[in-house]
């Protein structure tokens, strides 16, 4: 699933292309996602430029004279430029034709994806306003980690997956993370100390930043969709059941947490 640095690696490689270019036209081939595609999508984007590519937790926020084109890439999906007058496939859901005669397609096999549109702040959405601050941030520091996470008695992992307290973190970036500062992912979170606030706060700084650089520098959102996939990451824990710790040559473990899997070094992470 698109976590925060996909979404973010995301917006860097199309943002170039994007920003300043008039919308041509949009082509809707399925209006079904997680929700439906708003009517008169096509009508009110069809003839505006792109002020903005902006992120907000996992949501990409394309803006325009008229509003705000929210984008959710769900569990499968993808964002792509490709040549206008490409034919679509059976993924393919949403077509923005640039005046520059490329398109922005939206793939997405499982459909868990969404559109929306909104004329007022984007930041104020019903689906944006309760995220909790951008990890990559000033705002996210050690105090305020140990301050909200005080008399809770939820597992750290989850704790760091709860959009409202921190933006765009899921399953496998939590896992790094707790794996990065060396703290268990079954640790509940109300008894951080301070100093292990700021470990994490860090860890979770540096997790994010080094995922997004190797992205960056790897991804290429102009080629076909049958080639198209996310970057390769070095996954310390994440998927690595039985396979010797990086670190110290132990093997991970997994266990679960509710309905997901986490995944940890019992001997690095205490």
């Amino acid at each position: 699933m698109p976590e925060l640095p996909e979404v973010e690696v995301t917006r860097l490689g199309i943002s170039d292309k994007l920003v300043g270019a008039r919308i041509a036209g949009v082509a809707i081939h399925s209006a079904k996602f997680r929700a439906m595609v708003p009517a008169g999508l096509a009508q009110v984007l069809t003839g505006q430029t792109i002020q903005s590519v902006m992120r907000r937790g996992k949501y990409l926020i394309l803006t325009s004279p008229a509003g705000s084109l929210l984008l959710h890439l769900g569990m499968t999906g993808h964002l792509r430029l490709v040549s206008g007058g490409s034919e679509p496939g059976a993924h393919d859901h949403f077509d923005l034709l640039l005046g520059s005669g490329l398109m922005l397609r939206m793939n997405d096999v499982r459909r868990f994806g969404s559109l929306c549109w909104t004329s007022h702040d984007p930041l104020q959405h019903k689906l944006l306003k309760a995220i909790g601050p951008e990890p990559l941030t000033g705002a996210l520091t050690g105090e305020y980690l140990f301050r909200k996470s005080r008399g809770k008695k939820v597992f750290l992992q989850r704790f760091l997956m709860d959009s409202t307290v921190v933006a765009g973190i899921g399953n496998i970036y939590a896992a790094e993370s707790l794996f990065r500062c060396r703290i268990l992912p079954e640790t509940p979170a109300g008894t951080l100390s301070l100093s292990d606030s700021s470990r994490l706060s860090e860890a979770v700084k540096e997790t994010l930043a080094s995922s997004i650089a190797a992205g960056h520098s790897t991804m290429d959102f102009t080629v076909a969709e049958e080639k198209l996939a996310y970057f390769p990451q070095k996954l310390y824990v994440y998927g690595r059941e039985g396979k010797p710790c990086r670190e110290c040559g132990g093997a991970i473990r997994r266990g679960r947490i509710g309905n997901r899997s986490t995944f940890f070094c019992p001997a690095c992470q205490l």
